[in-house]
């Protein structure tokens, strides 16, 4: 249980901040980026739940995946080191969930005969910037991953690659499954 008790501390003065283990960063730092940016996807998440109306399958989703990024941020915000007691991981059945979700929803949709442009209903757009906001979240993640000295765990970045494809077909499915997509017409305005 996480009690806040006093939101300010003043230890972010500093421009440093601090991970769930303890150890004091510069608030620039890639980590903090990372879970930041998760943060982000979390709260543009929070907007697209504003404007499902009656899709409460999507809306009870929505709020499952909002709950994983919390995970996923204290994953980030707690490197793995050897010899220390593990905290709270992402998991292989939290990807495997997005994925039923994803096959879920997808199994509806018309078929794509053109890239989509991001638009259509409030929440398909909505669920559009969510999911350019989590694909910049997964490639900060990605780069923190490719410094030996930043352990970042495989199911951590397998969810964000998934949550993406989850936040496109969400955004399809918004689009009355589809037939209210707006397509890309490649040179049009020529």
């Amino acid at each position: 249980m996480v009690v806040l008790n006093r939101i300010y501390t003043k230890t972010g003065d500093d421009g440093t901040t601090a991970l769930g283990s303890g150890e004091r960063r510069p608030k620039y730092d890639l980590r903090i980026s990372a879970y930041g940016t998760v943060d982000e996807t979390n709260a543009a998440i929070g907007v697209v739940r504003l404007h499902l109306g009656d899709f409460s399958e999507l809306d009870a989703m929505l709020g499952r995946i909002q709950n994983d990024l919390f995970d996923l941020g204290a994953d980030l915000a707690v490197p793995q080191r050897d010899g220390k007691a593990e905290r709270l991981r992402m998991l292989a059945s939290q990807v495997e969930r997005l994925e039923r979700d994803i096959d879920a929803l997808n199994e509806h949709l018309a078929p794509l005969t053109s890239f989509v442009l991001p638009g259509g209903t409030p929440a398909a757009a909505y669920l559009h910037l969510a999911r350019t906001i989590c694909r910049r979240a997964e490639r900060i993640m990605v780069e923190l991953a490719a410094n030996p000295a930043e352990p970042v765990s495989a199911a951590a970045i397998q969810y964000m690659n998934r949550l993406s494809d989850f936040l496109f077909v969400a955004s399809r499915a918004m689009n009355d499954n589809g037939a209210g997509d707006v397509l890309w017409v490649p040179g049009q305005n020529r």
